[in-house]
């Protein structure tokens, strides 16, 4: 089964740059979008084949979480959080027979990190209701975690140091999910890779010369790594600026 996860930066936008393109030729089976920023009436891809689940935001353009599935799940969750993490269209969550697949588009703390408190809480609830559903089956959780978790996973790491996505506090956060039981797929496979990011500025020549952050993650209970057979990032896929990333179980 191939799972593929994509911040999308806005559906609409992206479906002009080459998204459905992409989108066939990867033929995952569940197919996960952060950042939808629209309404189900908004935009009209439903390729065939698959069922649609959109969570959106109360506020228009903004947030929204989205996946296409061809195995239909056994149960859907939208959101279950927080209210203000609901309203933001934070989580979809899909139960299968052997599995829970989340997508999560985590919440940004903000250039002048004024929406930490927010993220620190968003952090622990999120963590606690990953835990309460590895109790009954192994979780899959992809998406934008927005937290590049070591220095190895951004560029110029000495000089970000403090910035958003790279403050010890988010960082920290990360690691304490991690600890709960689950394991980055990405660095499982491989440990020592350098230069593998998923999103990079829009600044002119940033993405050409690879100056980027790896914030964009599949995560699986520890007792699933084995199941998991490849990770993959397009780094050549553009349309946004984040990459899609893939795993096969």
């Amino acid at each position: 089964m191939k799972l593929v996860s994509w911040n999308v930066a806005g559906i609409r936008a992206c479906i002009k740059k080459g998204f459905i393109d992409f989108f066939n030729e990867v033929n995952a089976d569940i197919f996960c979008i952060q950042e939808s920023k629209a309404m189900e009436d908004q935009f009209d891809f439903r390729p065939e084949g698959y069922d649609m689940y959109l969570f959106p935001a109360v506020r228009k353009g903004y947030s929204g979480t989205l996946i296409y599935s061809k195995v239909k799940p056994l149960n859907v969750i939208y959101g279950n959080i927080e209210e203000e993490y609901d309203e933001e269209g934070r989580t979809i969550t899909l139960e299968f027979e052997n599995f829970y697949l989340v997508n999560v588009y985590v919440p940004n703390v903000k250039r002048d990190l004024s929406r930490m408190d927010s993220r620190m809480h968003f952090e622990d609830v999120f963590r606690n209701y990953l835990n309460k559903l590895d109790e009954k089956k192994p979780v899959i959780i992809c998406g934008d975690f927005n937290v590049a978790h070591e220095e190895i996973d951004i560029c110029n790491a000495k000089a970000n140091i403090g910035n958003a996505g790279f403050t010890y506090e988010e960082r920290n956060k990360f690691t304490e999910l991690l600890n709960s039981g689950f394991t980055d797929t990405f660095r499982h496979f491989n440990p020592d890779l350098t230069g593998a990011y998923t999103w990079w500025s829009y600044m002119p020549g940033v993405r050409d010369r690879n100056i980027g952050w790896r914030i964009d993650y599949f995560l699986v209970s520890n007792r699933f790594i084995n199941n998991v057979k490849n990770v993959k990032i397009y780094r050549d896929i553009y349309g946004s600026d984040h990459c899609p990333i893939g795993i096969e179980i």
